[in-house]
């Protein structure tokens, strides 16, 4: 396990490498002062999502949040920016050892709630931190993972029609945004409500003060 930092630094501010609007919003609500780390547009950062042949939930979202976290920690020496610990995530949907990742087009997103429909599904997200140049020289670096499940009621046909035409699934694992307006059809959530919809709050506060960040909440 990474030696904490508490004691090296009191950051005021941390990169958030993250596209995502929802992982925007949750660190707001959890009082953290951020800036953006987005990738540049050379950058293959879909191509990191892709999973390897057999590989299974929790090392898929662990190996892929530790290699977004590597591209961003080049991104950031690159343009030379101040230094500050960096935050990246990654969610993925499983249903059994089955990864149900973000739906290329309408008729993959409807598979993926039919497959979802009446059932329960496992959620995993995977956060980390990094901080470059600390005190004791290197880098220090931490992960955790959330995993909750959730189920949903049976999903009618025209249920799904409708929410598939909303555009709502897609950008989204599993095809669907528990936020948004699927979450009438939710019968139950076991875990971390924040984690389903991208950042973990309580594994991320953790990661946050054992890296020395302020958080004002």
């Amino acid at each position: 396990m990474a030696q904490d930092l508490q004691a090296d630094a009191a950051h005021a501010f941390v990169y958030l490498a993250s596209q995502s609007p929802r992982r925007v919003q949750l660190l707001t609500q959890l009082g953290v002062a951020h800036e953006p780390l987005r990738p540049d547009v050379d950058e293959d950062a879909e191509g990191l999502e892709r999973a390897c042949p057999g590989e299974l939930p929790l090392a898929y979202v662990q190996r892929v949040t530790l290699a977004k976290l590597g591209a961003a920690r080049q991104r950031l020496a690159r343009r030379g920016l101040p230094p500050a610990p960096i935050l990246v995530a990654d969610t993925t949907v499983a249903l059994g050892r089955r990864l149900l990742g973000k739906p290329a087009h309408a008729g993959e997103a409807r598979h993926m709630l039919q497959a979802l429909s009446g059932r329960t599904h496992r959620v995993l997200t995977a956060v980390a931190v990094a901080v470059d140049g600390t005190a004791a020289g290197g880098t220090w670096q931490a992960l955790e993972t959330s995993v909750s499940r959730v189920r949903f009621a049976p999903l009618g046909q025209e249920v799904i029609e409708r929410y598939v035409a909303s555009g709502e699934p897609f950008g989204k694992a599993g095809a669907y945004a528990i936020q948004g307006r699927i979450a009438a059809w939710i019968e139950h959530l076991s875990g971390s409500y924040s984690g389903v919809m991208g950042l973990p709050l309580f594994e991320t506060a953790r990661l946050l003060a054992r890296a020395g960040v302020r958080i004002e909440a």
